[in-house]
C-alpha cells in the first residue's frame, strides 16, 4: 500500500485513520478540472462494480450510496464545506491547492483528498484515500474491495488529467 506522510494538507486525520492509499499523476489541468474529470468518470465497467458494491453491501447490511449519474463540470466543483461533490459532502478545501471529500457509512468513514502542487505548465495531483474502520464489517469490506479500488482511483486520476 503506498503511503506518504508529507501531506501536511491532512496532518490532522492521518493519525487517526486506519488505511491511506496514495495515487500520483501528471496532467495540464486545473484543480477544478482534475477533480470533474477524476469525479465524473464512469465507464461501464466501473458502474458494474458499483451494482456488485451493492450487492455485497445489502448481504452485509452495509449502507449503500449510489454513485452519480451526471457528469461534473469544473464549474460545479464545490469547496464549501457541506456541499456535496457526487456524493462526498465537502470537509475542507482551498482552491487551485486541495479538496477534502467525505463519506460515512455504518461501517467505516472514507475521505478522499485532491492535492496540488499547482505548477505550470504541468502540475502534480495527488488523490489520497483515507479509511476509518468503524466496526470489523469495514475492516472486511475494505480489503474485499481494495483491488478494485486501486484500478478505480487510478482510471479516475487518469481521467482527471485528460488521458
Amino acid at each position: 500500500m503506498p503511503t506518504r506522510t508529507d501531506l501536511p494538507e491532512l496532518d490532522d486525520l492521518l493519525p487517526t485513520v486506519d488505511e491511506i492509499d496514495v495515487k500520483t499523476i501528471r496532467g495540464s489541468v486545473s484543480l477544478r478540472e482534475f477533480i470533474a474529470g477524476s469525479l465524473g468518470y464512469s465507464p461501464l465497467w466501473i458502474k458494474g462494480l458499483f451494482a456488485a458494491r451493492f450487492a455485497v453491501a445489502l448481504a452485509l447490511r452495509l449502507e449503500t450510496v449510489a454513485p452519480p449519474s451526471r457528469r461534473m463540470r469544473p464549474e460545479t466543483v464545490s469547496f464549501t464545506p457541506g456541499d456535496l461533490d457526487a456524493f462526498f459532502t465537502v470537509e475542507r478545501g482551498e482552491e487551485d491547492h486541495y479538496l477534502l471529500l467525505k463519506i460515512s457509512d455504518n461501517h467505516l468513514i472514507g475521505y478522499l483528498a485532491f492535492i496540488t502542487d499547482n505548477a505550470k505548465p504541468e502540475s502534480e495531483f495527488t488523490v489520497v484515500t483515507l479509511v476509518k474502520y468503524l466496526r470489523p464489517a469495514g475492516r472486511f469490506y475494505y480489503n474485499l474491495i481494495r483491488p478494485f479500488h486501486h484500478l478505480i482511483v487510478l482510471s479516475m486520476a487518469r481521467a482527471g488529467v485528460g488521458r
